[in-house]
């Protein structure tokens, strides 16, 4: 059993961390409603207007869409490899699996801006360097292992009796596949892509190397911003920033439901 004590120091140090997670965030979102022209906590008076001026920025709204593009793109990539990967690596038993799991989980053995730099010089080489989209395709390629753990957790634990049933009752690999096994992923799936979008969207090292002063991502932007001055109009992207991710908590809770989520981790 556990003592009276020690749950007071158990949950003391849980709302500690909790606390020390949340307050940064909570001074940016803060700071980003300031009548002031600066930065600061509390907040210099309530306002919008720096909400209204990134609004009305076009430069920040280009950025924004190219982001948005990135993490589009990097969906498309990464989802169907991904599903197809994690649900291979963990239901069947491949020649190689083992190697062949070293390699997909290779992005998070080396380094970020070693993969970027790699693949700056082959974009260059290619001809493509400063386009939108091989940023998104960078993305799927880093993050890739995110995804194929989500798929692999869900597929782990699919009874393969549904599979059986399905092709005792005439249905095809491909039927079985898109009937029973993809549905029962699809838990994995879901979670992965709303974090590979979440991901791409706040990419900013491979978007640093990749873009050009044309195509910069909203993340390298705001980086060459705030080497000059830190305003609360920066602040106030940073919140948008905020708002993506909780959107993405919220879509997740509603789609898969956070236990389940939890659980499979």
């Amino acid at each position: 059993m556990i003592s009276r004590s020690q749950r007071i120091v158990f949950w003391g140090l849980v709302w500690l961390s909790v606390l020390m997670l949340s307050v940064p965030t909570i001074i940016v979102v803060g700071a980003s409603f300031t009548q002031g022209n600066m930065i600061a906590f509390p907040p210099d008076g309530f306002s919008l207007k720096w909400y209204e001026k990134i609004a009305m920025a076009h430069d920040l709204r280009q950025a924004f869409a190219r982001s948005l593009i990135v993490s589009l793109i990097c969906l498309a990539v990464s989802v169907p490899i991904g599903t197809l990967a994690g649900i291979a690596l963990s239901r069947y038993r491949l020649r190689f699996a083992g190697a062949l799991q070293v390699y997909l989980l290779l992005p998070f053995t080396i380094p970020l801006i070693g993969s970027g730099i790699g693949m700056m010089l082959v974009f260059g080489q290619w001809g493509i360097l400063g386009n939108v989209w091989p940023v998104g395709v960078a993305s799927a390629v880093i993050n890739l292992p995110f995804i194929i753990w989500s798929v692999s957790s869900s597929a782990a634990v699919i009874d393969p009796d549904l599979e059986l049933a399905a092709e005792s009752c005439g249905a095809g690999r491909v039927e079985t596949f898109l009937h029973v096994t993809l549905p029962s992923v699809m838990p994995g799936v879901i979670t992965g892509g709303l974090l590979m979008f979440v991901l791409a969207m706040t990419e900013f090292l491979v978007s640093l190397l990749l873009t050009d002063a044309r195509t910069v991502t909203l993340p390298v932007l705001i980086y060459n911003n705030i080497r000059s001055i830190i305003t609360p109009d920066l602040a106030a992207v940073s919140s948008v920033f905020v708002v993506i991710a909780l959107i993405a908590v919220w879509l997740l809770d509603r789609l898969v439901g956070l236990e389940i989520f939890l659980k499979s981790k």
